[in-house]
């Protein structure tokens, strides 16, 4: 049976490092975090070059934005009415936050939860890639995975799965790098290979860890 770990080390070495988030502030890794919600990276990409373009990627900028020009801008990320309400309420939480670098990360989480439209995957999304806390991001890549490879229920909890995660990681150092990473190989692999319909299973580095094709 392979550990959570060990297969993190395979994935590392197939792949090599990931380099997550990619973005060139704090903020922009947290709008990217609800703009890619229900959309592809590339979507999210177009919609993030668009608010730059337009001087609008900041806080103050989207607040100062009418709903319906900020949906205009970010368009191409789909659902862009209900992510520019969703980005609204981000920007209205984070602008009165003061030192939120200092906050404990439960607290912080529960905080983030509490917004209107931040759910468990974005919340833990914000939490890692710009808070850089050791939280680990849950989604549905994840789920596929290691529902295949046994180790999990993909009917699971989101909480419960969450916790499984950290607490089989626990004696890893320098978890938030490895959260980080491991999260972002779990995506290529599941993108490349561990597909929804047809899996490229000749082809995957954790083929004898998986009865999938049994």
């Amino acid at each position: 049976m392979p550990t959570f770990y060990s297969i993190y080390t395979r994935l590392l070495r197939r792949y090599g490092p990931q380099s997550w988030w990619p973005a060139d502030s704090k903020f922009e890794v947290m709008v990217g975090a609800i703009l890619t919600q229900n959309t592809s990276w590339l979507n999210v990409e177009k919609a993030l070059d668009n608010l730059k373009k337009n001087d609008c990627l900041s806080c103050d900028a989207i607040l100062k934005l009418k709903p319906n020009k900020l949906a205009v801008l970010i368009k191409s990320s789909g659902y862009f009415n209900v992510k520019a309400q969703r980005l609204q309420n981000y920007c209205e939480w984070f602008s009165r936050q003061k030192n939120p670098d200092t906050r404990a990360t439960d607290e912080l989480r529960t905080d983030l939860l509490s917004i209107n439209g931040v759910g468990p995957e974005t919340a833990d999304d914000i939490l890692l890639y710009a808070f850089h806390r050791p939280v680990f991001v849950i989604d549905a890549y994840t789920r596929r995975l290691f529902s295949r490879l046994n180790l999990v229920y993909a009917q699971d909890s989101y909480e419960d799965l969450r916790l499984l995660f950290e607490k089989k990681l626990a004696k890893q150092k320098n978890k938030v790098k490895l959260f980080n990473d491991y999260h972002a190989l779990i995506v290529r692999h599941a993108k490349d290979i561990c597909l929804v319909r047809n899996p490229d299973c000749e082809s995957c580095c954790l083929q004898r860890q998986c009865s999938y094709n049994e």
